[in-house]
């Protein structure tokens, strides 16, 4: 069922609470995927199936989720924001000016909680990069009808494939506009200043524009919905195996038979993510429609701490790679000593080979890192409503 709220943050507005659930588990999943970044000894691709191994493929893997549930919901979000009082004239300015903000904080405040310098003259276009200008480039459609809008997203995600084969170095002097669009790459917008296109934005854009187009699902009637929502994510693993096991589009690395049938099945599931494929949005939006499925359905106690994260996700983001780094950083320096406070994910400054830890200390940082964002959103919470309720007295 719709689960819902009043958040006293927006004049008691209802929130539907199977979305703060699954945005609550995008964000976990998020963080054990950066937490295995900074503390994982494996200094090789967990995807690569001629060094990896089950557990390490399945942590990287099931991670595959965050970015495109996190944009996903963000379009519902916006098409719910109307249902709740917003006018068109009044989203299209909040995407605008939240899509600019967005846009500042990857490439200063999030970009330092990364590098830990300050060295301006390079930065990486990322998450919140992707999630920025697909608010804006929504805002740019939010006039038209919500089918047209759906139909100018579902063909940005099935068509973009088709411009696999199209290189940055064949386009000359605009060659900097297909790599923002499509092509995962370094640019120099200004002389002495190198941005790394980390999520072109092609297909983002059309899953925020599906995602607009989805929110009219959270309109209707409690049995339909659920109906829906299994009907689509189920119709859509379907279709990824039926596109996949044909090896003729929808990615540009194609699977192969592997000397396991379990390296196999890895084979098959690990799709193209920069730019999404046709194929990665086809198995991560699927598994996130059937996660909303299953959270409808199901009792919402068993999902408070969830809830909690899932409605401070900007809050979270910006923390959370903060937290990880400096956690890094003192255990670095427990073991070699002032040298790593330097320490950088991207490896731009100094990083012992041997730093790191297996798989299974990697999980035991990852629940404790993640019991502390837990805290700290709480307590954020708890503060923002009693200053609420001093301001009403």
């Amino acid at each position: 069922m719709v689960l819902e709220s009043k958040n006293p943050n927006q004049n008691r507005t209802p929130r539907i609470l199977s979305i703060d659930i699954l945005r609550g588990l995008v964000m976990v999943l998020m963080t054990l995927d950066h937490v295995r970044t900074f503390f994982s000894n494996a200094n090789f691709n967990p995807l690569d199936l001629t060094e990896s191994n089950i557990p390490l493929f399945l942590t990287r893997w099931i991670t595959h989720l965050c970015a495109p549930t996190f944009i996903f919901l963000a379009g519902i979000g916006a098409y719910l924001s109307l249902k709740r009082g917003k006018t068109k004239q009044q989203l299209c300015r909040f995407l605008l000016l939240r899509g600019l903000w967005l846009v500042f904080l990857d490439l200063t405040v999030v970009r330092f909680s990364w590098r830990f310098d300050l060295n301006l003259t390079f930065s990486a276009a990322g998450v919140l990069w992707a999630i920025a200008c697909s608010m804006i480039f929504l805002a740019a459609i939010i006039y038209l009808p919500t089918r047209i809008i759906a139909t100018i997203g579902i063909l940005l995600i099935v068509r973009h494939n088709l411009f696999d084969n199209v290189q940055v170095e064949q386009l000359g002097n605009i060659g900097w506009l297909w790599a923002i669009l499509h092509q995962r790459t370094m640019i120099e917008p200004i002389s002495g200043f190198r941005l790394f296109i980390l999520h072109p934005l092609i297909p983002w854009i059309g899953v925020m524009a599906v995602g607009y187009a989805f929110g009219t699902l959270f309109e209707m009637e409690k049995y339909r919905r659920l109906q829906l929502l299994r009907k689509i994510g189920l119709g859509m693993i379907v279709a990824f195996i039926i596109i996949r096991g044909t090896n003729i589009y929808g990615d540009p690395n194609p699977w192969s038979i592997q000397y396991s049938f379990p390296d196999t099945v890895l084979s098959f599931i690990d799709c193209h993510k920069y730019p999404p494929s046709l194929l990665y949005l086809l198995i991560t939006l699927g598994l996130a429609i059937l996660l909303l499925y299953y959270f409808e359905k199901s009792n919402i106690r068993y999902f408070k701490p969830l809830i909690i994260l899932g409605q401070e996700p900007l809050f979270f983001y910006v923390i959370h790679v903060y937290l990880i780094h400096l956690t890094a950083i003192l255990f670095a320096l427990s073991r070699y000593g002032i040298e790593p406070l330097t320490f950088s994910q991207l490896g731009i400054s100094w990083k012992p080979k041997e730093f790191g830890y297996n798989l299974q200390i990697v999980y035991l940082i990852w629940l404790l890192i993640t019991f502390l964002l837990y805290i700290i959103c709480y307590q954020k919470i708890r503060f923002q409503a009693s200053s609420l309720k001093g301001r009403k007295k």
